[in-house]
């Protein structure tokens, strides 16, 4: 049975992710008893994750500020602020964002992607390594450990 949970904005995880957005995890699997992940991204313009698809979880993006371009499938959507979209596991799909800034909150259920994002992704409580950059190697580990499949490249 699942607990009520409760967390200030400092007791976020931040982790440094692609591009050089943050991702504050400010629900995880842990917190949820395994039923949701609920993330929330800072990110900026050209932020694109590989077209992808997911095994294991639905998700839904709310793009709380900024504006992006969305693919599910072969279809391209525009996505402005308080747009949201939902993604159910199984189906490719990607974003681009389009304005300078964006500010997307991801649920996902149920838990258990927030693994790829700390397998891959920096903490952010931890000092910055010069030139770090995301691995490759290690983003494509990830994925594959947590469900992810890469099936093309950003769009």
């Amino acid at each position: 049975m699942s607990m009520a949970y409760l967390a200030q904005a400092d007791q976020h995880q931040r982790l440094e992710w692609l591009s050089g957005g943050t991702l504050s995890l400010l629900l995880d699997g842990a917190a949820t008893d395994g039923q949701l992940t609920v993330g929330r991204f800072a990110v900026e313009k050209g932020e694109a994750p590989p077209f992808h698809l997911h095994t294991r979880e639905d998700e839904v993006f709310l793009l709380l500020g900024g504006s992006a371009l969305v693919w599910y499938g072969d279809e391209e959507y525009e996505l402005g602020e308080g747009g949201v979209v939902y993604l159910p596991r199984g189906v490719p799909h990607a974003y681009r964002i389009t304005s300078d800034r964006a500010d997307l909150l991801m649920i996902c259920t149920p838990a258990g992607i927030e693994g790829m994002f700390r397998h891959a992704g920096r903490d952010r409580s931890e000092p910055r390594p010069v030139g770090f950059a995301i691995d490759p190697d290690l983003l494509a580990e990830a994925a594959d450990r947590y469900g992810q499949v890469v099936v093309g490249p950003p769009r």
